[in-house]
């Protein structure tokens, strides 16, 4: 029997264990606030318990009760019923309760592709489960080929479209080894995939604008890095986690993580080894400290010309720092030592040039708002007030879903200078000064409608026998 619960949860799309306890933990959150009853925001769900819900088995307490209704709509006895509503409600399908969607000839494209999508993945959860637990070459290739695709996609598209993906993947790589049925092998290649997937969850989180849970999924995927034994990816996290306090506003732990995943790499070749580099460079120059920005950005153009391309290199996305980006975290530091020039704009131009063309591989959208940003400074220092407006105009018409936590920051950034600078009492400088301030506070990539008004924090669920790492 499909209960009316396993309808609902195959529609949203919130099969997997993980995500389903999201979303059952913020509706307790909500329904604690509603209730004036702290006792219901700590409710949770267990994977096995979900499991039994799931199947039309056992029946919830009386607080998960009350939960499920809220973030249902039915009664618990309505949700364990046998399914009497269509799962496709835009459609009007009088067939029995297991008539798919796609068998509509009418029904929405994207809503057959989320249900073809939803049926593709339940297949490779039985595919593993199958395996009996034991990474076979099917499921390693599938999560290697899911970790490529969303690298890939990362910087290209709104963080919401490969959020569950991400989710789920890291969730199947955690229970794999949590199972301790992997072949030696395997689980060295098993770390290595928690690792990317930690560490673009942990990208994820600074997106939305949650250091701390970023900082958490980083320290999972240095703890991966470690157990695969993969130096590049222990220095690459390193980076990682200088970015997240580079844009959290800690500058001196940017700058002690770049210098540490320097260290790591000391016989890494690939470039990592230049990003690390540049992000020493930046952090450096936020902290105002001119000469090592200088230095680090001169050994980031000399690890450029000794750099051979690593397995890192190959799966592109965040794990890779071509010139272009380069090119960007190099006019970056030096715009926020606060001096402006002819040169440094000709600069800044010629690195957003570099983000001008969206079928570049390399091209990302938060990239080309950070180098926007920057031009805008650059021509801010030289008295160019139109001219800032023109660059920064394109980040300003980004739509909510892409305003990342970056590209706020670095468009506060222009803010704040137009507030101090010589330009600031301009009639033009006020318009402008408007917009930005709008663009910040309009900022959003979570749907402003969701009730907690709150991001989620994406920590990972760490596999049982994980230790935390000594940093």
């Amino acid at each position: 029997m499909r209960t009316l619960l396993r309808a609902l949860v195959d529609q949203r799309e919130w099969q997997t264990y993980d995500v389903f306890r999201l979303h059952f933990e913020r509706a307790a959150s909500e329904l604690a606030e509603i209730e004036n009853n702290p006792g219901l925001a700590n409710l949770s769900v267990s994977d096995s318990t979900y499991q039994r819900w799931y199947y039309g088995s056992g029946r919830p307490h009386p607080g998960s009760r009350r939960v499920l209704r809220h973030l249902f709509g039915y009664s618990v006895d309505e949700l364990w019923a046998a399914e009497s509503v269509p799962v496709c409600p835009a459609d009007e399908v009088s067939a029995s309760p297991h008539t798919e969607c796609w068998a509509v000839p009418d029904a929405d494209p994207r809503r057959i592709g989320h249900h073809v999508a939803a049926a593709a993945r339940r297949a490779m959860e039985f595919a593993v489960h199958a395996e009996h637990c034991v990474a076979g070459g099917e499921t390693l290739e599938y999560l290697q080929g899911e970790v490529r695709r969303i690298t890939q996609m990362y910087n290209r598209v709104p963080v919401a479209e490969i959020l569950d993906d991400l989710t789920h993947l890291q969730a199947m790589t955690f229970r794999l080894l949590e199972s301790g049925r992997t072949k030696p092998s395997q689980t060295q290649d098993l770390y290595l995939l928690a690792a990317l997937q930690s560490g673009m969850l942990a990208k994820a989180s600074h997106d939305i604008g949650d250091p701390q849970s970023a900082m958490l999924q980083a320290r999972a995927a240095a703890v991966c890095a470690d157990q695969a034994e993969h130096l590049p990816m222990r220095a690459w996290v390193r980076g990682l986690q200088s970015g997240i306090s580079y844009w959290a506003d800690r500058p001196d732990d940017a700058l002690r993580y770049a210098r540490e995943g320097i260290a790591t790499a000391a016989d890494v070749r690939g470039s990592v080894t230049v990003w690390l580099a540049a992000q020493e460079a930046r952090a450096a120059a936020r902290i105002g400290d001119a000469e090592t920005a200088r230095a680090a950005r001169c050994r980031a153009e000399e690890l450029r010309e000794r750099t051979s391309p690593d397995d890192l290199d190959a799966l592109g996305g965040n794990f890779v720092f071509p010139q272009i980006r380069q090119n960007y975290f190099a006019v970056e530091a030096h715009v926020l030592l606060g001096s402006g020039s002819e040169a440094l704009v000709r600069w800044a131009e010629e690195a957003v040039r570099g983000f001008s063309d969206t079928d570049n591989p390399h091209w990302s959208f938060g990239a080309e708002a950070g180098c926007r940003s920057n031009l805008a400074l650059a021509r801010l220092y030289t008295g160019d007030l139109e001219g800032t407006a023109e660059a920064v105009q394109p980040v300003l018409d980004l739509p909510l879903n892409r305003r990342n936590a970056g590209i706020v920051s670095s468009v506060k950034r222009v803010r704040t200078s137009l507030m101090s600078g010589p330009a600031r009492d301009a009639r033009a400088a006020d318009e402008l000064r408007e917009q930005l301030t709008a663009f910040s506070t309009r900022s959003a990539l979570i749907d402003p409608g969701q009730a907690s008004g709150q991001p989620p924090r994406l920590q990972p669920r760490h596999p049982r026998h994980f230790c935390a790492p000594s940093q």
